[in-house]
């Protein structure tokens, strides 16, 4: 079996031809050639995968030769042969004008180790990528058959994400599929765990309780704040862990980035998990704070989320930071509020805390529910993540944080919760006032399949405020939905495949809290 057809061109080919013979008995097709012109000649009539081109040749040089060649064929990986180290060899390598350059002498293994790293690394990555894998995969499942802590579960999941993000660049379907079977699996445990433990986590006692959306800002931004140090709190709205991974490559030229980790309260949705986040107060707690704006909650759901700056400079106070200037606080909801905010950043010089809510993702991730064509352009999480990078690369928050690392400012920066692709219904019962989330649900004598949900019948055991005598909520599980009886094929139809968050799951509730600062 051939494992490459190579072309090489060097006027001496002749003494070369123990090379020719080495990566032949390797399996490897060569055709040697003695000057440029009949490179560039057997190039246009016939495929070759690689080409080992001698920068010195008499007649038409290697550079010369090089640049027919990429004419002809653009993609064809070419290795320059010098007898001479050159800086501007180096560049033209750097600049992908060349694949590599080797000096002579070259000895065999040098040439077949070239050859073999432009040709096989794919398949050599792709081979070493399976065996880590399928290493992982046992690793976790054998944390699977004992209780696995909060920690384990942290590390559960930021290798699974790991491992989806590796996959999107070394496509093979058959790890995917172990990976996809591995991340339900864990998902049916993990939600186990959650109604377990998470009364344990949100009442007084904080028992092994991990860091909360309640703990955030306490735990991340204050200690910065308190040795004077400024920030920029900045709060992705719906950003699973995965898309980060996607994404935070793009930052490594401009940043020294801390990973840190915590859990989302529940409901895993924005009227909840963001609240705690800037009030640091579960929301039955807030709901006491502020019984007026969360009566009018129980009416209408989204004036939840008008009134963070408040919880905010609340918290603040109860930490008794006070800042000269004032904070700053935006939330920026369209394009338009995101390049205005991009021009203001450079007055914000000596401002000791700037806080930025960014709702671009969580729009991405209910505007593909109703859009087929970004349905077809991200079918799964894959093309999910690929989405993010594209909107992220070319983003005026890529910009801001630009901006914001040349003014040396550190950043924390986190999200209020992620999402998951959901992809089963599960009947739900309730009357006309229950809330209309497709994860999650508050209402009166709700119903649902305890293998698909949990129901919590009594929410101050979760910090949870009751809008109403005998509110209940439910939370669904791995990857369900919950639907009426009245429609039911009609509504499946509609949201099967699409990102939904409130529920129970890793993706929804395991998040990055990134701390970014700035490269001098």
């Amino acid at each position: 079996m051939i494992r490459g057809t190579i072309l090489w061109a060097d006027d001496e080919i002749d003494l070369l031809q123990p090379h020719l013979m080495y990566l032949e008995e390797r399996g490897y097709k060569v055709t040697g050639v003695t000057n440029g012109d009949d490179a560039i000649s057997h190039v246009r009539e016939e495929d070759f995968d690689l080409v080992l081109l001698d920068q010195m040749m008499s007649g038409r040089d290697g550079l010369s030769t090089l640049e027919e060649l990429k004419k002809i064929s653009p993609g064809l990986p070419v290795i320059m042969i010098t007898k001479h180290e050159e800086e501007s060899l180096m560049e033209e390598a750097i600049a992908g004008k060349i694949t590599d350059y080797l000096t002579k002498p070259v000895n065999p293994s040098q040439i077949l180790s070239a050859c073999k790293k432009v040709l096989e690394k794919k398949q050599i990555f792709s081979d070493k990528m399976s065996r880590e894998h399928v290493s992982e995969f046992n690793k976790i499942s054998e944390l699977l058959d004992v209780e696995p802590s909060v920690n384990d579960w942290i590390d559960i999941h930021t290798k699974l994400s790991e491992m989806e993000v590796e996959l999107d660049s070394n496509k093979d379907s058959g790890l995917e599929m172990m990976l996809s079977e591995q991340r339900k699996a864990c998902n049916t445990q993990f939600g186990k765990f959650v109604t377990r433990n998470y009364a344990s986590w949100v009442t007084d006692g904080r028992n092994e309780s991990p860091t909360l959306s309640t703990d955030i800002f306490s735990r991340f931004v204050y200690p910065l704040l308190k040795e004077e140090t400024e920030v920029v709190f900045i709060v992705v709205d719906c950003m699973r862990l995965d898309q980060w991974y996607s994404i935070e490559e793009g930052l490594y030229d401009y940043f020294n980035i801390t990973r840190n980790y915590a859990y989302s309260i529940l409901p895993t949705a924005t009227p909840f998990s963001r609240n705690a986040i800037f009030s640091g107060l579960f929301p039955r707690e807030l709901s006491k704070a502020y019984p007026d704006i969360w009566q009018k909650a129980w009416e209408d759901e989204k004036s939840m989320n008008r009134h963070e700056e408040i919880y905010l400079n609340n918290q603040l106070d109860r930490l008794k930071i006070e800042l000269k200037p004032a904070a700053k606080y935006s939330k920026i909801l369209n394009i338009d509020e995101g390049k205005k905010i991009e021009k203001q950043i450079p007055t914000y010089v000596n401002v000791p805390l700037i806080t930025l809510v960014v709702n671009f993702v969580d729009i991405l991730t209910h505007t593909r529910s109703e859009s087929n064509v970004l349905k077809e352009i991200a079918p799964d999480e894959s093309g999910f993540r690929n989405l993010t990078r594209s909107w992220f690369e070319n983003s005026w928050l890529y910009r801001v944080l630009i901006q914001l690392s040349e003014m040396g400012k550190t950043i924390i920066l986190t999200t209020d919760h992620g999402s998951i692709r959901v992809t089963k219904g599960t009947q739900v019962l309730g009357d006309r006032e229950t809330s209309t989330g497709l994860r999650y649900k508050y209402g009166r004598s709700l119903k649902c399949d305890d293998k698909d949900a949990f129901l919590l019948k009594n929410p101050e055991e979760w910090n949870l405020p009751s809008f109403a005598i005998n509110t209940n909520f439910i939370f669904a599980k791995t990857e369900h939905f919950f639907l009426y009886p009245t429609n039911y094929n009609k509504y499946l139809n509609i949201y099967k495949d699409s990102f939904q968050h409130g529920g129970i799951s890793l993706e929804e509730m395991i998040l990055p809290v990134l701390t970014l600062k700035a490269k001098r």
